[in-house]
């Protein structure tokens, strides 16, 4: 019996780059693509920041196109097509999330995911990783008509598991995760050790707080706990 207790009532989670390290998976769908040209891989730490982005962001990194590109299109299909494949192979818990998790489980916390990754993929990424079990509500960018920094996807979160938006809290490595969560009326905090792809720092986002690991989340949503 946990007597961990907070004065939140739900913690909600941005997926890659803040609950998970997604990125290896990610880069290594991108860097396929340029195999397949016979174009040399782009180094990991050089694609790292663009996964805040998805493909938009993996397939400007690589390959220097927008989405008005024409072969924008065909290039995320099969950058789609690739990481389907192969999207739990390296991907992982970021240090100290899977403690906080568990404190959060403990203390009958609810937590939740809320993430512009398509169901096609979030789905069977967070039911092979044991997330989408113990998460109370799993919202992916096509599961609402908007996706992130629109608000609903947050909301409607907090809607399935009876959550009072107000009185919780929305995690995120990016300025969209931030905007999203205090449009949804969410206090907001911007993770350092994620992607953080835009061109404004952390910092600059106007985040309640800022947190450089996934432990630094404890004294936040169990403010009393020496």
């Amino acid at each position: 019996m946990s007597n961990l207790s907070s004065p939140y009532q739900g913690i909600f989670f941005d997926l890659d780059g803040t609950l998970a390290d997604t990125a290896p998976d990610l880069v290594a769908a991108t860097n396929l693509l340029l195999l397949a040209r016979n174009l040399p891989p782009k180094p990991y730490e050089f694609l790292r920041p663009y996964a805040s982005a998805g493909a938009r962001g993996l397939l400007e990194g690589a390959f220097g196109i927008g989405t008005d590109h024409p072969e924008f299109i065909p290039l995320r299909d099969e950058f789609f097509s690739n990481y389907e494949k192969a999207l739990f192979v390296n991907s992982k818990l970021f240090d100290g999330m899977d403690h906080l998790l568990n404190q959060m489980d403990e203390a009958k916390l609810p937590w939740g995911i809320v993430t512009n990754k398509s169901e096609r993929f979030t789905n069977p990424l967070t039911d092979l990783m044991g997330l989408r079990q113990r998460a109370v509500s799993t919202i992916s960018g096509d599961t609402t008509p908007y996706s992130k920094p629109h608000p609903e996807p947050i909301l409607h979160a907090a809607r399935v598991a009876n959550i009072d938006p107000t009185k919780s809290i929305y995690v995120g490595d990016d300025l969209r995760d931030v905007i999203a969560g205090k449009a949804a009326g969410m206090l907001t905090i911007a993770a350092t050790y994620g992607y953080c792809g835009c061109k404004e720092p952390p910092e600059a986002w106007g985040a309640d707080f800022i947190i450089n690991s996934p432990l630094d989340l404890l004294p936040i949503i169990f403010p009393n706990q020496g």
